[in-house]
């Protein structure tokens, strides 16, 4: 029996959103915790899942109240290390007017980029039935070569791998370089997530089933979910697509977890049902409840600390 659901490496920072204007006329920022694998993780979490957390924070005011929300979620953090050095990396998000966002990030060096396979604990991959990344634990070589580790132990170990790429151009000194480590991760995965932006990215292609198709060309991941904003999302699984549209909402604030969310609730999907045998009920179940749940993280600031409660996503579903 495995310990973990879900276990995820990768970065855990403190997201700056705008949440105002000062009285002097200034933006006020809050401080709230982010960073993609732990998004994913509090979601399961919410979701009754048990997981585990391996990455690195700084020995910091920033560091000390990351670690505490993790916790406070209930994400095992026996592998969150502490670096006495290297600040905790912080990213910077400007909402647009469409609640879409841009990134400043502060990370030159960055905690989280200073992980280094001496200090992930193995027995977490060996403890875990899926085990998830993305880029930006891929930008620079230590934690690169972390990261590539870890898959490969996972994957030994019996792990189903999870991959979102996330992509994060300011964090790349090299977008050749930054397709590169998305085709590697792409080329391990069993489930990948993957958005508009990020297959035309690597594909060229503006249609989804054509870049998707792309993909499958290079790859064969056993279920791929694409991502579209307002345009809803498709999944792709035993040569067949399936269709779901979003719920769209005139509460929406910012899109800051939204794709986490879903990934969340596809993971949740894979842990109940399997990957073997979906059927196209269950692969629309899935989308209808990512969909749902992704909706409702976009009214809130922040991700990590107000992910949505299944109770929630329930609600929507019959009230649709």
């Amino acid at each position: 029996m495995k310990k973990f659901d879900v276990a995820a490496l990768g970065e855990l920072l403190v997201d700056f959103t705008e949440n105002g204007i000062s009285t002097q006329g200034n933006p006020v920022l809050e401080a709230n915790p982010g960073g993609a694998p732990c998004n994913v993780l509090s979601m399961l979490q919410n979701l009754g899942k048990s997981t585990a957390f391996i990455g690195k924070v700084g020995d910091d005011v920033f560091g000390r109240m990351l670690a505490d929300a993790v916790k406070t979620q209930g994400i095992n953090t026996d592998n969150l290390v502490v670096d006495p050095e290297v600040h905790t990396t912080l990213a910077f998000v400007h909402t647009k007017k469409d609640g879409d966002r841009e990134f400043s990030f502060y990370r030159n060096p960055g905690a989280d980029m200073m992980m280094h396979w001496e200090e992930v604990q193995q027995e977490k991959l060996a403890q875990t039935k899926i085990f998830h990344f993305g880029t930006l634990s891929m930008t620079h070589e230590q934690v690169k070569d972390a990261t590539k580790r870890a898959v490969q132990h996972a994957k030994k170990e019996g792990a189903l791998i999870s991959f979102d790429p996330n992509l994060r151009p300011p964090l790349w000194n090299s977008l050749v370089d930054a397709a590169r480590q998305m085709w590697y991760g792409i080329g391990q995965c069993d489930i990948l997530k993957i958005s508009d932006d990020e297959i035309a990215f690597l594909t060229g292609k503006e249609d989804i089933d054509q870049g998707i198709a792309e993909i499958l060309k290079k790859n064969h991941p056993a279920l791929v979910c694409a991502t579209m904003g307002k345009q809803g999302s498709k999944v792709y699984y035993q040569g067949k697509s399936v269709f779901c549209e979003p719920f769209l909402r005139d509460d929406t604030i910012e899109t800051t977890g939204a794709g986490d969310t879903f990934m969340a609730c596809v993971l949740n999907t894979v842990l109940e049902k399997g990957l073997d045998s979906l059927t196209g009920d269950d692969l629309h179940e899935m989308l209808r409840f990512a969909n749902a749940a992704s909706s409702i993280i976009t009214t809130r600031k922040g991700a990590l600390k107000v992910m949505p409660k299944r109770e929630e996503i329930i609600s929507m579903l019959t009230q649709k």
